[in-house]
């Protein structure tokens, strides 16, 4: 499965970026070696050297452990991965009317010396923030410490949606800004009341917080909800197979690397998704 998951991921980078970059190695051949690591769970490292891949793979010299780490960080590849990003996005044609928005915790285990994680209820480590639909990749997707608030990465997410529709989250999104972002972008947000058993008060409310929490009041507001569930599956799914995304590895640490792991992992579940479509329609 991990080489079957590997060769449909570089198959779209081949197709979006099939030219060569300055130097001896294309954006994709440092893509291609990364993602070998990535779908195996194993260090950059272990990726680039040859004994780790099958003879019929290796064609040339693998770049060293120094040239990955060098040319991971530059915006060549970041493009390619935003790029394969939305390729995979548009391939899905999902549609855009119910979103759901909700975070997934990344511990690193106290112990880590990872200045870039932070505590929240004594658990260190990162959170995944994402806009769900029902396409292979979230609408819209966010990496931040774990002590930063769901609500401060839902304003901005939320405020550069496309389209229009209805965004769902649970209670703690039940802030008057976050209606008044969704709705700049022409989604009504809808989240359980944070406090049901006591009244709004008189201070203002958003008009457009009013009107969702009248909306779940209501039999079709219910029904409405309950497609929320749609995100944990979509978590679900993330890592519940081979070369999915299993808690971060020792060795993927500080921001940037694992921002890197993160979106890696989110493509490989989006081929993952595909492959499985593919084969249910053969059987």
């Amino acid at each position: 499965m991990e080489r079957e998951l590997w060769t449909a991921l570089c198959a779209f980078a081949a197709r979006l970026h099939n030219r060569l970059a300055p130097g001896r190695y294309s954006d994709e051949a440092i893509c291609a070696v990364y993602w070998w690591a990535v779908v195996h769970d194993r260090p950059t490292s272990w990726a680039c050297r040859r004994e780790n891949w099958p003879a019929e793979l290796v064609h040339r010299v693998l770049p060293s452990q120094p040239t990955m780490s060098r040319r991971l960080r530059t915006a060549a590849i970041e493009q390619l991965l935003v790029d394969v990003e939305r390729s995979l996005l548009t391939l899905s044609a999902a549609s855009r009317l119910v979103l759901a928005i909700d975070g997934k915790a990344l511990p690193v285990g106290r112990p880590s010396k990872d200045a870039d994680a932070a505590y929240c209820r004594g658990v260190k480590g990162y959170k995944l923030h994402a806009v769900w639909g029902d396409s292979l990749v979230p609408l819209a997707w966010a990496l931040a410490p774990l002590n930063v608030s769901e609500r401060r990465i839902a304003r901005t997410l939320a405020a550069d949606l496309p389209g229009g529709g209805y965004l769902l989250g649970d209670s703690q999104y039940d802030v008057n800004y976050l209606y008044d972002a969704a709705a700049g972008s022409g989604y009504q947000l809808l989240a359980p009341q944070q406090r049901p058993s006591r009244r709004l008060g008189h201070r203002p409310h958003s008009p457009h917080r009013l009107r969702g929490l009248k909306l779940l009041r209501t039999a079709a507001g219910q029904q409405l909800y309950r497609q929320r569930r749609r995100i944990e599956h979509r978590f679900a799914q993330l890592t519940s197979f081979v070369g999915g995304l299993a808690p971060l590895p020792f060795w993927v640490r500080r921001f940037q690397r694992v921002k890197l792991w993160v979106q890696s992992k989110l493509l490989v579940s989006a081929v993952h998704q595909l492959l499985l479509a593919t084969t249910t329609a053969g059987s």
